[in-house]
């Protein structure tokens, strides 16, 4: 069978423009994979102390949430459970923290946190990210123990249980549900804090919000990105395994309502 040499060189020509096309892909597949080497290699890279912010967000992260949750809880059952003169006034006193602007307190609290050599340390940027957060854990017990029902522990009491087994059979697996919604708030909100842990930190300690807003002054994007996952990875996982956890309790009573 004959074929017109016109067919003949468009048909050339159409090989080799998938030739070409599949040329373009290769390159293109690997100049992501060279990217993603890159990123990683860079994250691993003892200089760029990127694991080094993340070990720093892990360790503050988790200490604000405990010690947010020690402080908020008495504070929320005082709240919560006293009908005393002046407990609207306290409400706001508590959420002062959260309405005034950061750098307002932030800079008071330098000052202060200097003359006490707090200033600088992993210490001092632990306390000054307990004031976002502590207000959140008390609000978040103070409607728990509204919803408290304190004959629990009065039959617990009467039973022969002191006040110590009434407190881990009976209070704490009834405010257990609180307690994990409390510590991944202080969870969250520490781990994405930026202007406070600047300013206290001094640049000495240093978190992942930092690294990601250096990388992003420095036009590295595809490092930023590759911080920006890590950054948002541990706070979906505590919401995945909070979520599980919670719902194991799906009789517990959390603030006004009930999960």
């Amino acid at each position: 069978r004959r074929i017109c040499r016109g067919c003949r060189w468009r048909n050339d020509r159409s090989l080799r423009d998938l030739d070409d096309d599949n040329l373009l892909c290769d390159r293109r597949k690997k100049t992501r994979i060279f990217v993603i080497l890159c990123c990683f290699n860079s994250i691993l890279n003892p200089r760029s102390h990127i694991l080094d912010a993340l070990l720093n967000s892990v360790i503050i992260a988790t200490a604000v949430a405990a010690l947010s949750c020690l402080v908020g809880l008495p504070a929320g059952r005082a709240i919560g459970m006293y009908d005393f003169p002046g407990r609207g006034l306290v409400r706001v006193l508590l959420l002062l923290p959260v309405i005034v602007p950061a750098v307002g307190v932030a800079l008071g609290i330098q000052v202060f946190f200097i003359h006490l050599g707090l200033a600088d340390s992993i210490g001092g940027v632990i306390l000054v990210q307990l004031i976002p957060s502590v207000p959140y854990a008390s609000l978040i017990f103070s409607g728990a123990f509204a919803n408290f029902d304190v004959d629990f522990k009065r039959q617990a009491r009467s039973l022969g249980a002191g006040p110590l087994d009434t407190f881990r059979h009976v209070t704490l697996p009834m405010l257990r549900p609180t307690m994990i919604i409390a510590a991944l708030f202080g969870f969250l909100i520490s781990w994405t804090e930026y202007l406070l842990t600047l300013l206290i930190g001094g640049g000495e300690v240093t978190t992942l919000p930092l690294v990601l807003f250096a990388l992003i002054g420095a036009s590295d994007t595809t490092t930023a990105a590759a911080v920006s996952l890590i950054i948002v990875g541990p706070p979906l996982l505590a919401v995945f395994v909070t979520s599980g956890i919670l719902l194991r309790h799906a009789g517990s009573s959390v603030g006004m309502a009930r999960l």
